[in-house]
């Protein structure tokens, strides 16, 4: 996915400057500049930082070009749930057009070495998931655990976290999260 030409587009349809949103979001416009250009590519909490600054979610984002006509539920094949992920780490959102969606419910999958980035991720809410395949490392503020299949996380979302595949195998993870955060 082109990344920087949606935001752009995004950006412009709700007609917003590059300036304007960078001031709203507390970066540089050379920061929106580059993005747009694809000259940087953002970590998911430094992308979801701007598109809170249009105000836009990370789902609405990636799915502009569905076909919203679609029905919702209450079954879901792969190929439907769109992929919200960008750089190399994948999620896969269930139920995307569901109206007025409590929850978030993604299938993570993370190759090897990946992780959610140098900046700990932290918003509202609660998070929770299990380890289906390989080994993740997650950081909750100052505690940090390697887990693998079958262990499980739970922890409040405003505590700074991260994660991280240490694993020499892609992870999946089945996660959800409220309020939804994608």
């Amino acid at each position: 996915m082109d990344i920087g030409s949606r935001l752009q587009s995004v950006r412009t349809g709700k007609g917003l400057s590059q300036r304007e949103l960078a001031k709203r979001v507390g970066v540089t416009n050379s920061t929106i500049s580059l993005i747009e250009q694809n000259k940087v590519s953002p970590s998911v909490s430094s992308l979801k930082k701007v598109l809170d600054g249009i105000p836009i979610s990370l789902a609405d984002f990636f799915t502009l070009d569905m076909d919203n006509d679609s029905q919702d539920g209450p079954f879901y094949s792969a190929d439907d749930l769109p992929d919200l992920g960008n750089n190399d780490i994948h999620y896969f959102l269930v139920g995307k057009r569901r109206g007025a969606r409590q929850m978030c419910i993604l299938r993570e999958v993370m190759p090897p070495g990946s992780d959610t980035g140098e900046t700990m991720l932290a918003h509202d809410g609660e998070e929770g998931g299990v380890i289906v395949q390989g080994q993740v490392e997650i950081t909750v503020g100052d505690r940090i655990r390697v887990l693998g299949p079958g262990e499980a996380y739970y922890f409040e979302s405003r505590t700074p976290h991260r994660f991280r595949n240490v694993g020499s195998e892609p992870a999946i993870l089945v996660s959800a999260s409220t309020p939804p955060t994608f």
